[in-house]
């Protein structure tokens, strides 16, 4: 069950003007489907939370959701390290962001595939050992990749190195699971540094997946 979490986890990693990065919060729904016995889609759900907000700044960015089990993701580019909360658990477990236990095997830029919150989207499919990831962009919703390029882990650098976008769709599919992501709202606003910074009185643990 820990693995699937962590697995789901991965998944979340992977969310104005041109030649500016995109600043502020992107609101997602989330969707689940179980392809592991005994584990419900609505237990997915539940553990993992069906209503996800992002926030980004330069090169760090936070996730919550409401989830029972996972709570919040924080990536500090400057540690590049991946800091996750779990609930009940009271240490942070982090992952190094230059570690990624999966590889991307081939990708495919499809041009105007879809319309979202009336953004033109190109489509980006990598086809990956752990399964296809595909994620659907706007270049009016620019990132700097080379904020990211440490941060291998849940092959978020290899989505930014072709997209350059944030992703306002995601389709993730694994033998265990499908995770389909799809943004609400794309809210642009100014965030303090200090909203990026880990609780003062943190601890935190090396994550053993």
């Amino acid at each position: 069950m820990k693995q699937i979490l962590f697995t789901l986890a991965l998944a979340l990693v992977y969310l104005v003007a041109p030649a500016q990065s995109f600043e502020g919060k992107v609101v997602y729904n989330n969707t689940y489907k179980s392809k592991t016995p005994g584990l419900s889609d609505g237990q997915l759900s539940s553990m993992m939370g069906n209503l996800q907000s992002w926030y980004i700044k330069g090169g760090d960015y936070r996730s919550e959701t409401n989830g029972e089990q996972m709570v919040w993701q924080l990536y500090r580019s400057g540690e590049n390290k991946v800091y996750s909360k779990l609930a009940g658990s009271a240490a942070l477990l982090w992952n190094d962001g230059a570690s990624n236990p999966d590889s991307v095997l081939s990708t495919t830029l499809r041009r105007d595939a879809t319309e979202i919150l009336g953004y033109k989207c190109d489509e980006l499919t990598l086809v990956c050992r752990s399964g296809v990831q595909k994620y659907y962009f706007s270049s009016k919703l620019q990132v700097d990749p080379n904020l990211y390029k440490g941060h291998r882990f849940g092959n978020w650098y290899a989505f930014l190195s072709k997209a350059h976008a944030v992703p306002l769709m995601m389709v993730i599919e694994t033998p265990q699971f499908t995770m389909e992501s799809v943004a609400s709202g794309v809210h642009p606003m100014s965030l303090d540094n200090a909203f990026f910074a880990l609780p003062a009185d943190a601890k935190t643990m090396k994550s053993p997946y």
